[in-house]
């Protein structure tokens, strides 16, 4: 296959990948553009306690996609799952708009959550897949962009529409629809289903030499070793083949050296989407709770999400030049400290707006940077379930930010104590990622086994 056509062929994964990155993006803070109308105006029966439980339930439901559909990309292929979840999110968002109270609200977000907690799993598995080896900072990142792009756009559309909330919804539900034919017809699967008897050799081969350029990669990062999965070397083709025959699960991340980086990982992803979800789903309920008007919080939330973009932009390229483990370091670093200094009421409107944007750019692509990590320290055989495992703890986390901070409101005291909150998570998350290796490569005796082959 020629040069230019495998470029033509590569440039439709990148753009649906991020489409279905924008859904994600939509959903992460279309909660916090409606929660103050909705708690203001009383409709649908809406209070703090029932928009944190309408906020903790939908974050359920994208934690139990994250954990249990998503693995299910490494059996069946990822195409066909993110196509399955994209169309199963829009249509429980569509119902959101209809729903007659505070109790089916929160169902439907459920709903629509499970479909797309599968969602940003499958895509940076997919994407990693296609990715160079050496650039899985800068395709994942890039990816990401579409996240927060998503949330820029729905923030936007926000100071638009709101108090008319129901728009929101039906917008966001109708422009999934639209991507689902895109991505069926035109996104090509990465790996074979799992009883697939033709094609996997090629397509192993390929996963074969990117893992071993990989590994060479990584040796000069201090790797801890895996054992040998096979006594004697076999051909590239053929080891690939049965690693893409082989039913991946969270059994295998239990298996040495895996738990400890699992562990890690676990803790950091926790905390990072408590930041990302806490943040965007009650930023400006704590803007108003602080004195601040409802459509300065909105902006505010636009701001932060724009910050968020210019992150991940130079988050990735940072952490392809320098090594993913110091930057996220760096990251989660920086994010705890601005996110304290937004408990500080700043009078300066252009402070105020400049001091979110920072804390934009470092809260959020600390979370993409831990899923860059993730798809370099897995082999091509476990990257889907890593990632969903990876995500679906972090979505646990996720849960937590909006149940905590919505608590907090409730109390009367979300702010400053939300920003102590947040900073203390992006502290622990610095002291759960000093533990992980910069790489994991395989042992010795397996490369000497190689070796005399």
């Amino acid at each position: 296959m020629s040069t230019l056509s495998v470029a033509r062929r590569s440039q439709w994964p990148v753009w649906l990948c991020w489409l279905a990155m924008v859904l994600d993006g939509f959903d992460l803070v279309v909660l916090g553009t409606v929660i103050p109308t909705l708690i203001k105006t009383h409709e649908l029966g809406f209070d703090a306690v029932g928009a944190t439980y309408a906020a903790t339930i939908s974050l359920v439901g994208v934690g139990v996609g994250a954990l249990f559909i998503a693995p299910l990309s490494d059996r069946f292929g990822r195409r066909r799952l993110l196509v399955a979840c994209v169309a199963w999110f829009s249509l429980f968002t569509i119902a959101v708009a209809f729903a007659p109270n505070v109790a089916m609200f929160g169902i439907f977000r459920l709903l629509a959550g499970v479909g797309l907690g599968a969602c940003l799993p499958a895509a940076l598995a997919y994407m990693n897949d296609y990715a160079p080896a050496g650039t899985a900072g800068k395709s994942t990142t890039r990816t990401m962009t579409g996240y927060h792009v998503g949330a820029v756009a729905t923030a936007f559309l926000a100071i638009l529409v709101v108090p008319d909330w129901r728009i929101m919804f039906v917008v966001g539900g109708i422009a999934g629809l639209m991507l689902v034919p895109f991505l069926w017809f035109r996104l090509p699967e990465t790996l074979p289903p799992v009883h697939a008897e033709h094609g996997a050799e090629i397509e192993g081969a390929e996963v074969a030499a990117a893992e071993a350029h990989r590994a060479g990669a990584a040796r000069a990062h201090r790797p801890i070793a895996v054992p040998a999965a096979e006594p004697e070397a076999a051909p590239a083709s053929s080891l690939a083949a049965d690693e893409a025959g082989e039913r991946a699960s969270f059994r295998d991340l239990t298996r040495k050296p895996y738990p400890l980086v699992a562990l890690g990982i676990a803790v950091a992803s926790f905390m990072g989407l408590l930041l990302v979800y806490g943040l965007n789903t009650w930023l400006p309920q704590l803007m108003s709770s602080a004195g601040y008007t409802v459509s300065t919080g909105l902006v505010l939330l636009l701001v932060l999400n724009v910050g968020a973009v210019v992150g991940l932009i130079v988050a990735g390229i940072l952490a392809d030049r320098h090594g993913t483990k110091k930057i996220v370091l760096l990251w989660f670093g920086l994010s705890a400290l601005f996110l304290a200094v937004l408990s500080i009421k700043i009078q300066s409107e252009f402070l105020l707006n400049a001091a979110v944007f920072v804390t934009g750019v470092f809260v959020f692509s600390s979370q993409v940077l831990v899923y860059a990590w993730v798809s370099q320290l897995f082999p091509a055989r476990l990257r889907g379930t890593a990632l969903g495992f990876a995500a679906g703890v972090g979505r646990l986390g996720a849960i937590m930010g909006p149940a905590v901070t919505g608590t907090l409101v409730a109390a009367g005291i979300a702010y400053p104590w939300g920003f102590y909150v947040f900073a203390a998570a992006a502290l622990l998350a610095v002291l759960a990622l000093v533990t992980v290796p910069h790489a994991i490569a395989p042992a010795p005796d397996q490369a000497s086994d190689v070796g005399r082959s």
